[in-house]
């Protein structure tokens, strides 16, 4: 008997983790399996101290993730498909509050719980292949894991209900345009490119790239006397770190950080 192959790898090189989708016979579309090994999978590495950025990314040049596994809403109940969604959410909610840096390295189809997935992302880096959308209303559905939320928070309420209302796709060209993506590359760039991004946060503190995340998700839910004052707290407990100690040592010896 042949083992089932995984349908979620994680890589390790260093400090950077990369979770892969991994199930290209139907263009890594995230069924209740690869759900749950998802969340597993982004629990363990947001509390290994060994880990200071991730990856998430999908197996083949096709697709990042072509959405939910639709066959799986077949015969569901409203009730039944409210906590399906439910679950979407939580997990992708996990990406957006973990305290390290996530980047989404995206080609091919990038759409619906796809698309949702990698707005829930810090960062985005696409290549020219790619192509993202919400295509739930050309089946009578509605988006259900955080895209008529973080859409309109990303690109702006009338873009975003443009989309959501059409069901039509975009390129990577259009996507950055819009604000969606840090950057669009060649595909045989794809690689290289992430490679500088992630090389340029790894030489940042990593205590403080944690409190930018923490600080910017969080301010955008208060108002901003609210998240002006919940700023200075974070400013504080940045200045306590060790590596906040000791870039203003080099400073004040006018040398880098980490030089002697």
């Amino acid at each position: 008997m042949s083992e089932e192959p995984k349908v979620l790898l994680v890589a390790r090189k260093g400090p950077v983790a990369t979770v892969i989708l991994n199930r290209p016979q139907a263009l890594n579309a995230l069924n209740a399996r690869l759900l749950r090994e998802l969340e597993a999978a982004l629990a363990a590495l947001a509390a290994d101290p060994e880990v200071r950025l991730l990856v998430i990314t999908g197996t083949g040049t096709k697709a990042f993730c072509a959405g939910a596994d639709l066959t799986e809403l077949v015969g569901k109940t409203p009730d039944e498909a409210r906590a399906l969604a439910s679950w979407f959410q939580g997990v992708f909610n996990a990406v957006e509050r973990m305290r390290k840096p996530v980047l989404a390295k995206i080609q091919g189809f990038c759409l619906a719980a796809g698309f949702e997935l990698v707005m829930a992302c810090d960062f985005r880096i696409a290549a020219d292949t790619a192509v993202f959308g919400q295509p739930e209303v050309n089946l009578g559905m509605v988006p259900g894991a955080g895209g008529t939320q973080r859409l309109p928070r990303l690109i702006g309420k009338t873009k975003a209900l443009e989309l959501l209302m059409t069901g039509e796709r975009i390129n990577a060209a259009e996507a950055a345009r819009l604000g969606l993506l840090n950057a669009v590359v060649p595909v045989e760039q794809l690689d290289q490119a992430v490679e500088e991004f992630i090389a340029k946060l790894l030489s940042k503190s990593p205590a403080a790239l944690g409190i930018i995340k923490d600080v910017v998700n969080r301010g955008l839910e208060l108002d901003l006397e609210q998240a002006l004052a919940y700023e200075a707290v974070q400013f504080g407990a940045a200045l306590g770190t060790a590596n906040a100690q000791a870039g203003l040592k080099a400073f004040a010896e006018k040398r880098k950080p980490g030089s002697k």
